[in-house]
């Protein structure tokens, strides 16, 4: 079993202890801003989940990925507990691609291999969308 630790260290600031040992502050006041909020760090969770994987099935793949973007927006219930309920996904992706590869990589992301989108789609459907950009020329 993993163990986070989150510690207290005032008003709504609180300092998180990763099971892997890295430290990351929170501050769940968006007012003060001191910091991320645990919900936006669910849409970066999200994004670097599904990221890792389309980047490691595109190589095993012999894609030829220059670059990878992953943009994810969100809508919140309006009544607590607030959850996500609503999630979208963007690729935006430069490279010598073939499209079907990208698509498949993808949907195996977002339908075996990552699982914060496994845990997310609980609450939430996750729509997604890609861009292919031409590699770049030199």
């Amino acid at each position: 079993m993993q163990t986070a630790r989150v510690k207290w260290v005032g008003q709504e600031q609180f300092l998180a202890l990763t099971p892997s040992g890295h430290a990351m502050p929170l501050d769940s006041d968006r007012g003060s801003n001191a910091a991320p909020g645990p919900m936006e760090m669910l849409l970066v969770a999200l994004g670097a989940c599904t990221a890792t994987d389309v980047v490691g099935i595109l190589a095993k793949k012999r894609q030829k990925l220059e670059s990878l973007e992953v943009v994810v927006r969100g809508e919140r219930a309006a009544e607590p507990p607030t959850v996500w309920v609503k999630l979208e996904i963007v690729y935006k992706l430069r490279g010598q691609l073939d499209e079907k590869a990208v698509r498949d990589a993808i949907e195996l992301s977002e339908n075996k291999y990552c699982s914060v989108a496994a845990t997310l789609r609980k609450t939430a459907p996750i729509a997604f969308h890609y861009e292919i950009n031409p590699a770049d020329g030199g």
